[in-house]
C-alpha cells in the first residue's frame, strides 16, 4: 500500500510539474502567441543580393518590434526560405512555411516566382506582401499587396522624370524581353515616352541565353544618335553594359529602374563606369533622411553592410505594415487562421497609412501603393538624391 501511494505522488508531482512547465513556456502565452511571417526569396544564385537584402531586413523589423513589446500582446517569428529566383523552388517554399504554421508571407522577392505562388495564396486565403515583386500578377488577387512600385509605374514614372526635367530626347533602351520585370517597365516607357514626344530612337532587346555581350546593342543604339540610353533591368547586366560602354568609349547617359539598385557593388573596383547613372528608387543607404539613415545605421550594426539595398529597404516597410495593419485589425492572438487573418488584414490595409523608410504609403483594394518616386544619381560610388 505504502508503494502504491508513492507511485500516485509521483505521479500527481509529475502532472504538476507538466503543468508548471507549460505555464512557463507559455501555454496560454509566448507560445500560443507567436505569429509566424514566412518569407520566401533567392538566397543563393545570381539574385542572392535581392534576396538575402530582404531576409536580413525582415528579421531586423521583428527583432525591433519584439524588443518593444510585440504586438498586441503578440511576438513575432520569422522564418525565411530560399526560391533561387526559381518558380517551382519557391511553390515547395510555400508549402513548407505552410507546415511551419506561417500566417501570412513576405515574398516573394522576385516577380517571376512571385507569379506562380500567387494563385496558390489566393486558393489558401493566405495574406501575402510582396516588398519587391514589381509585375502587375503579384498582386493580382485581393489577399495580396505589395510595398514597392509596378512595373507599369516604374515605366511610366521615369519617361515623366526624364521629359519633366528635360533629361533627353532621343532615347535608346536595352531591355531583357524574356524578364516580365524588364519588358513590363519597357513597354509602358514605350507608351508614355511617346505620349509625351521623347524620341525612342533604338530599342534592343536581349534575353536570359544572351546576357554577356551588348556589343551589337550598343553600336546600333551610338548609330541612331541616342543622347540617353534607358536600362530597365537588373544590376547584373547593367554592370556589363557599362563597363563594356566604357570599353567602347560610348559617351552618353543612362537611365533606369530599382532593378539598377547593386550595380556600384556588382562593379567593384569599377565602380567608376556607373558615375552619372541616374535611377529611380526609394531608398538608398547614404539618405540622411531620418528615417533611412537609422534602418541603415540598424542594419549596418547587424550584418556589417553599410549599404543595405533597395530590396532591403522594402522587406523593413513591409514588416512595418504588417505591424500597423495587425493593431488596425486589433488581432491579438496568434492561433488565428491564416485564412481569418487575411481577411482582416486585406481590409486594414486599405485604411492604414505607414511612414516608412521608402517613403509615405497608402494602399486601395488593388493591392498597390501610392508614394512618390525619388530620383538618384551615382555621384563619386555613391547614390545622390536628384531634385
Amino acid at each position: 500500500m505504502k508503494n502504491g501511494k508513492k507511485i500516485l505522488a509521483a505521479a500527481l508531482s509529475l502532472v504538476m510539474g507538466l503543468s508548471l512547465c507549460a505555464c512557463n513556456n507559455g501555454g496560454s502565452g509566448s507560445d500560443k502567441n507567436e505569429l509566424i511571417i514566412g518569407g520566401i526569396g533567392p538566397m543563393t544564385g545570381p539574385t542572392a543580393q535581392y534576396g538575402n537584402g530582404v531576409m536580413n531586413a525582415a528579421q531586423l523589423a521583428v527583432e525591433e518590434i519584439n524588443a518593444a513589446g510585440g504586438v498586441n500582446g503578440m511576438t513575432l517569428k520569422f522564418i525565411p526560405q530560399d526560391d533561387e529566383n526559381v518558380s517551382e523552388k519557391a511553390e515547395n517554399a510555400y508549402n513548407s512555411l505552410k507546415d511551419s504554421g506561417a500566417k501570412l508571407i513576405i515574398g516573394t522577392v522576385t516577380s517571376t516566382p512571385c507569379k506562380a505562388i500567387s494563385p496558390l495564396t489566393k486558393n489558401d486565403n493566405m495574406f501575402m506582401l510582396t516588398p519587391s515583386g514589381s509585375a502587375v500578377e503579384c498582386v493580382q488577387f485581393d489577399n495580396a499587396f505589395r510595398i514597392c512600385f509596378s512595373d507599369p509605374n516604374q515605366g511610366i514614372a521615369a519617361a515623366q522624370y526624364i521629359k519633366n526635367n528635360n533629361v533627353a530626347s532621343k532615347i535608346g533602351v536595352i531591355y531583357d524581353s524574356s524578364d516580365v520585370y524588364s519588358s513590363g517597365i519597357y513597354e509602358k516607357f514605350r507608351t508614355e515616352a511617346a505620349s509625351l514626344g521623347l524620341e525612342i530612337v533604338s530599342s534592343q532587346a536581349f534575353t536570359s541565353d544572351s546576357n554577356k555581350d551588348f556589343s551589337v546593342q550598343l553600336q546600333q543604339i551610338k548609330s541612331a544618335g541616342a543622347d540617353l540610353i534607358f536600362l530597365p533591368i537588373y544590376y547584373q547586366e547593367a554592370a556589363l553594359i557599362l563597363t563594356q560602354a566604357h570599353n567602347a568609349g560610348l559617351e552618353t547617359k543612362f537611365f533606369g529602374c530599382d532593378g539598377l539598385d547593386g550595380v556600384i557593388k556588382q562593379l567593384g573596383n569599377d565602380a567608376a563606369y556607373a558615375e552619372g547613372v541616374m535611377l529611380l528608387t526609394a531608398y538608398t543607404s547614404d539618405s540622411k533622411e531620418e528615417k533611412s539613415a537609422a534602418f541603415t545605421k540598424a542594419y549596418s550594426e547587424k550584418y556589417n553592410d553599410s549599404n543595405p539595398n533597395q530590396f532591403a529597404a522594402d522587406a523593413y516597410d513591409a514588416v512595418y505594415t504588417i505591424k500597423v495593419a495587425l493593431e488596425k485589425a486589433d488581432v491579438k492572438d496568434a492561433s488565428i487562421s491564416a485564412s481569418e487573418l487575411c481577411d482582416l488584414l486585406k481590409k486594414a490595409m486599405t485604411e492604414i497609412e505607414v511612414d516608412g523608410v521608402t517613403g509615405h504609403m497608402v494602399w486601395d483594394e488593388s493591392g498597390e501603393p501610392t508614394k512618390d518616386p525619388k530620383a538618384m544619381q551615382i555621384v563619386d560610388g555613391a547614390y545622390t538624391a536628384l531634385d
